[in-house]
Formats: C-alpha cells, structure tokens, sequence
C-alpha cells in the first residue's frame, strides 16, 4: 500500500478465465482493479459477475493504441496485466491475421501505451508454452529454444520477445509468464478440457450420448488457473524484471483427462467417446511439460491443486450449472 491510496491494477482480458481470477487475487490483496474491455453486441461478464460491483471497467481495444494511452493515462495504475489476446490456438489457423493483430501487436501498443505514460508501471506479458511448440527439450525451461507450430505460437513469441526488448531498450519493469496449460470451471467450451468435463456432464445427466475428439494421445503439462494468475502478482511484486515457465512438471495425456472425467460420473469413457479426424491440428504439439523450478526458487511459487482434482472440480461444476 501506499500510504492510505492502494494501489491501482489495470487488467486486459479481464472478462476471461484469468483475468476474472486475477481480478480476484488483486482485489483480496486490497487493490482497485480497473478492467478493460471491448465494447461488443453480446458482452459476457458472467466469469466476473460476483465482483463486478468491486471494479471499475473500462471500454479500449488491443487494436487501439490512443484508447490503451487513454485509459493508462486516466486511472494511473501501478500494475498493468496483459491478458487480452485471441486465445484459442484452433481459432488462429482460421484467423491468423486477427490473431497477430491482437496477440502479437497488441502486446506492442500495450506496451507503447506504458512507456509514454509512465514507464514506472510495472508490466506483466501473458506468454504461452505454444511458444515452444516442436520443442527442442524436454521439459522445457526459460532458456529453451522457441519453436511455434500455430499462429497462435507465433503471435505469442512476438509478444514475448517485444516484452523483452522493451525491458531492455527503455529499463522497463516488464515480465512474462510462460503459462502451461490451465484449466478451471471457468475455462471456455472450446478448449478440450471444458469440452470433456463438460460432455461428460452432459452425458451424465442424459442431455448427450457422445463425445469427439481428435487425438487422445497429446499430453499437456495442465494446471489450476487459479494458482497461475498467483504467478503473475508474485512476478510484478519482485525488484528485477523476468520471464518465468509457469507449470506443474507433470504431463498427462488427453486419454487420462477423459478418464477421470468420465469416473467423476461413474460412467466407462469407452462407452461415449468416438475419434474424429476433424478435431487433429494441421501441426500437432506432441509434448508440453514445463520447468517450474525457477519460479518456485525465486518467486516462491507452487501449485495448489493437482491434476485428478482439477478435473474432478471441473466436472462438478458442470454438472452443478447444467442441472440449476
């Protein structure tokens, strides 16, 4: 705190899975939370509904530079997370000139916006371990050579180095996460946990009779979002700026998240599950797991929640709302 003022945190993406629960951190911490967020025809708030009379939003646009200076100049935040970005890896190899727009270069303009208003701020960079795509070792660490096998990966490497370039050219207090896989409740249909705790929800309760997927065989470093989103605070918190892997060190196959899904409701995935060729990338991340080791020795980071209890909260969560 300074003095009676607390401090001011400014959130892009907030109406997403991390941001709604970095909001929450931040707020818990006694901060004033200011979101931005897109002026669209269908606005979703539900992810932070029940804290929405706690923050101050704000319309601007990764696309617009002079609303991002607008809005860093009118709330003066100490703290400024960058969570927006087109974020579904599937989505970018339909969208790939969106996907660099928003995910690559809005990174630039978020960063510029900073750096004309005050370059004091500190700045957290959401990075991806779709960075590392083909990867070159396993597991992989901050000095592990990026490889991207999406748009998607390839945007997320431009605003990874971008960061660490204006870290460098102009001393600014900028880091990045490199977050692995993380999953919660809140985590969108489209992305293959959601899709599969919430089928098996559906499956359950007589609402489904299959699930399809593409390839049961991809493993994935997967963690609670919730103890990520910690990760970032602890970042900007530290007196030097850095890049973290943010990760459980544990990989598990897609076939395993089915498994537990569908034991969470007492049923046999075998049963419901049927490959569809539709769903394989046209380059495929074979396997992402994550060295978490820096971060837990310099940031004093660790997870929470471990994997079978993850998908078991995922699925009770959505038995629980299909069923309200």
């Amino acid at each position: 705190m300074e003095g009676r003022l607390s401090k001011k945190a400014l959130i892009t993406g907030i109406t997403g899975q991390d941001g709604s629960y970095l909001a929450e951190l931040l707020l818990a911490e006694g901060y004033e939370v200011i979101g931005v967020v897109r002026r669209s025809s269908s606005e979703n708030f539900e992810r932070i509904s029940h804290i929405q009379d706690r923050l101050t939003l704000v319309s601007g646009d990764l696309h617009d530079g002079v609303s991002l200076i607008r809005i860093i100049q009118d709330f003066r935040p100490q703290e400024v997370y960058n969570l927006a970005a087109q974020s579904f890896v599937q989505t970018s190899w339909i969208q790939p000139v969106l996907t660099g727009e928003s995910t690559a270069l809005g990174v630039t303009r978020v960063l510029d916006a900073v750096r004309l208003v005050d370059q004091d701020i500190r700045f957290y960079q959401a990075s991806s371990s779709e960075m590392f795509g083909k990867v070159q070792d396993v597991p992989q660490r901050e000095e592990t050579p990026f490889y991207p096998r999406s748009p998607y990966g390839v945007a997320k490497v431009y605003g990874h180095w971008i960061t660490v370039n204006y870290r460098e050219s102009y001393d600014m207090h900028a880091s990045s996460g490199i977050l692995f896989n993380h999953e919660s409740p809140r985590r969108g249909l489209e992305f293959v946990t959601r899709k599969v705790t919430h089928a098996a929800a559906r499956i359950k309760l007589g609402l489904a009779s299959e699930l399809r997927l593409g390839n049961l065989d991809a493993q994935r470093d997967w963690g609670f979002a919730g103890d990520y989103v910690r990760a970032m605070w602890l970042m900007l918190q530290q007196d030097q700026p850095d890049d973290y892997v943010i990760a459980t060190g544990e990989t598990h196959p897609v076939r395993e998240l089915v498994e537990i899904a569908f034991d969470t409701v007492g049923l046999h995935w075998e049963d419901y599950v049927v490959i569809d060729p539709a769903f394989l990338r046209p380059a495929e991340v074979d396997l992402l797991v994550g060295d978490p080791s820096k971060a837990q020795r310099v940031l004093g980071w660790k997870r929470e929640m471990d994997f079978p209890t993850l998908v078991e909260t995922m699925v009770t969560s959505d038995l629980a709302a299909l069923q309200s």
